[in-house]
């Protein structure tokens, strides 16, 4: 297949992507499609596959490519490498159901009584999270998955007695990482003039990873001093 016909075979799951994208993640060695004498790319349903795998864990887990190449690189060596975070194991294939199912799946956009009936969140803290910005709709008045997991948070915090007030400091938190990351996004695509689009948000989800991993590692040592 030529990268129009790879396109044609993703655009459904994967709306908005582009050529660029492609090239992108086979600059960064993910893909890696054959070539005709004349140097034309060609894409097999094994690269297809590959990319709808590559495409969902974006999606899907927000992982940073490098993860997603390390995963790869072990499978494609033959081994069975440690699962990805999240606990997930899965090899490349496409993105049928059962796949969207391993990776919690893709959740379709939801109404405000969805959202809150699938997290069984209450009025007042539905209120709070928006209040906050800690969830939002889009133009369409639908949630996202991403809405969901937030909402499945704070309801298990609230199972332990915090109450919605008590979720404001978490968007706070938000904005100061995504102040981070922006400028951190910035100065290097002000820095380097060859800096895609897809790069620039390629080092947006490691920064954020590696502040996540940060923030956790921190956490759980305070927590193990805690029971010495």
């Amino acid at each position: 297949m030529s990268i129009g016909e790879v396109l044609e075979h993703i655009n459904a799951e994967f709306p908005d992507v582009r050529a660029s994208k492609v090239r992108f993640l086979e600059d960064r060695g993910l893909i890696t499609p054959a070539r005709t004498a004349a140097g034309y790319r060609k894409y097999t349903q094994a690269d297809v596959d590959r990319l709808r795998f590559i495409l969902a864990l974006q999606r899907d887990q927000f992982l940073p490519l490098k993860v997603i190449k390390d995963y790869l690189d072990a499978i494609d060596a033959g081994k069975r490498p440690e699962s990805l975070p999240g606990g997930l194991r899965l090899e490349p294939r496409s993105v049928s159901q059962q796949l969207a199912q391993e990776l919690n799946g893709h959740i379709r956009p939801m109404s405000r009584a969805e959202l809150q009936g699938m997290s069984g969140a209450s009025d007042e803290l539905m209120k709070t999270l928006e209040a906050y910005r800690l969830i939002w709709p889009d133009e369409k008045q639908r949630y996202s998955d991403y809405s969901l997991k937030v909402a499945r948070a704070a309801v298990t915090l609230s199972q332990f007695g915090f109450e919605p007030r008590h979720l404001r400091p978490f968007r706070i938190a938000v904005d100061r990482e995504l102040g981070m990351v922006e400028q951190a996004t910035s100065g290097l695509t002000q820095n380097n003039e060859g800096v895609s689009r897809e790069g620039a948000l390629e080092a947006a989800r490691e920064i954020t990873q590696a502040c996540l991993s940060l923030h956790a590692g921190v956490v759980s040592a305070e927590i193990a001093d805690m029971n010495e």
